[in-house]
């Protein structure tokens, strides 16, 4: 029975803790802050109750498994999971609207057949059709293996297979999801579709490989789900899975270094007044140490001691955040209504420039995702409703936030209509809120690994040169998202119980 200490409560962390544990490690999880769960906080006041980070779980294919092997009780026994029927509701710049099914792509070829003619979804159906070969090359290298010491076959193969594009004399295929969309769908409104799902993850389509096709397929083959209760009902459940295998649990204990011996990882040392030991000691020892922590944070803990070989995938540092709304509105929520809208922007070229720039900026028109669940545990009765908007903001973004809030209502009127006459208050949550609970500089929000574009879309791997020493979660392989961070924990796992030669689930 080894000793581990995991540094963070995040998703990642908490979910390679209940494995390690049921492998009959001593496991203790050390978080700086008051809490567990990451980003997936909630709000709570005058009987509305909001989610703070991710509103919607897809892949929860993810975190059943992990209650598989974990314990007697599956997942669904844990937390009411439900389906998001429509996946999602779109509202474009022209004022067409669509319902796109959940988990269904003939639902969703069929859907924008009849609101954006036959031809578009033709377009989108064979779309889909390549990014399903984009992600039956890609699901197993990005999601379920340690990742390749040769990486450089993921970065420099583009795994989606564009059709040929004649302009002139030159023939081309689509290298970045922008292209995919200019060349390939056409139409304006399955471009912008497209590109949110790119916008949705921080990622400009322009600059983003077509690889992230399989963004949108994912969500279209197996679905987006809800915990009733608000999202941070999931990382409850994780929590309690973890206390329930005898993982010990430290709050306010800020981990401030590494400790070696002989060449390899030996324990952690923390904040001082932060200590979780009895009798003042501000060490803990341990056999291996996970890392749930942003690379920065990481080098810190190490003193700038290089924890990555030569030739190693960076580590990355994120180029956006997100800017929630909370809204408490008077008056219930329609029946009918859909659990998320997109409501896209007026001028997306702008938006993007925007966001992209230098120095990067709040754009005049954000492309907003309206999320109103129907779930009476968020609301004081059925006579308010508790609704909640998402903007994509860059990193680090502080003043003018609060008109940036104004815009973002103003656009979700749209899909909302009377907000404003409805509205009793609103609360802001910003980019330092984000970095706050996450430890993240800035607030960046860490994407999903990709293949393609020079490897700029792969994260560290889980394992590092320091013998027992391994990072987990959004900021290493395979990156950004509730399934990626629990599959994170997954390979973790792995690598701690079989060793170098762990190779992925089967």
């Amino acid at each position: 029975m080894a000793r581990i200490a995991v540094i963070g409560a995040g998703m990642g962390a908490m979910a390679a803790a209940a494995r390690l544990a049921v492998a009959g490690h001593r496991v203790a999880v050390y978080e700086r802050t008051d809490t567990y769960g990451g980003a997936l906080r909630r709000l709570e006041r005058d009987g509305f109750a909001f989610d703070t980070g991710p509103g919607l779980l897809p892949l929860p294919a993810v975190y059943r498994d992990l209650f598989v092997k974990t314990g007697k009780e599956p997942l669904d026994a844990c937390v009411d999971l439900v389906q998001v029927d429509p996946s999602s509701h779109h509202v474009f710049a022209d004022g067409t609207r669509v319902s796109l099914p959940n988990a269904s792509r003939a639902g969703v070829v069929l859907a924008l057949q009849e609101a954006l003619g036959p031809a578009a979804g033709q377009r989108w159906g064979d779309f889909l059709v390549r990014a399903r070969e984009a992600w039956a090359r890609t699901r197993r290298p990005l999601l379920e293996e340690p990742l390749w010491p040769d990486w450089r076959v993921l970065a420099d193969r583009e795994p989606y297979p564009a059709v040929p594009h004649r302009k002139l004399l030159r023939t081309r295929t689509a290298g970045t999801l922008a292209e995919v969309g200019a060349w390939e769908l056409r139409d304006p409104r399955l471009v912008s579709l497209l590109g949110s799902y790119a916008l949705e993850h921080g990622l400009d389509p322009r600059s983003a490989p077509a690889s992230a096709a399989v963004l949108p397929y994912m969500e279209h083959a197996f679905g987006t789900w809800y915990v009733r209760g608000g999202m941070r009902e999931l990382a409850r459940a994780v929590y309690e899975r973890c206390v329930a295998r005898r993982v010990e649990f430290r709050f306010g204990a800020e981990v401030t270094g590494l400790l070696e011996k002989d060449g390899r990882v030996a324990g952690v040392e923390f904040a001082e007044g932060t200590s979780p030991a009895s009798g003042g000691r501000a060490v803990a020892e341990a056999d291996h140490v996970v890392a749930g922590v942003t690379p920065a944070v990481l080098d810190r803990l190490t003193r700038g001691s290089r924890v990555r070989g030569d030739g190693e995938v960076p580590g990355r540092t994120g180029a956006a955040s997100r800017l929630t709304v909370l809204l408490a509105l008077r008056g219930g929520r329609p029946e009918g209504t859909p659990h998320r809208t997109v409501v896209h922007t007026e001028d997306r070229e702008a938006e993007l420039d925007s966001l992209t720039g230098s120095p990067a900026g709040l754009p005049a028109h954000p492309t907003v995702t309206v999320l109103r669940p129907d779930d009476p545990a968020l609301v004081p009765d059925d006579a308010h409703e508790a609704v909640t908007l998402t903007s994509v903001v860059p990193q680090g973004a502080g003043p003018g936030l609060e008109e940036h809030a104004q815009r973002m209502i103003t656009a979700a009127e749209r899909a909302v209509p009377g907000l404003r006459d409805r509205l009793l208050r609103h609360e802001v949550r910003t980019p330092a809120d984000i970095a706050e609970a996450t430890g993240a500089e800035g607030g960046a929000v860490p994407v999903p690994a990709l293949a393609a574009a020079g490897g700029r879309l792969l994260h560290p791997s889980n394992g590092t040169r320091v013998p027992g020493l391994f990072t987990v979660g959004g900021w290493s392989h395979p990156g950004g998202g509730l399934p990626h961070a629990g599959m994170s924990g997954a390979l973790v796992a792995g690598l701690i119980v079989e060793g170098p030669e762990f190779r992925g689930s089967q």
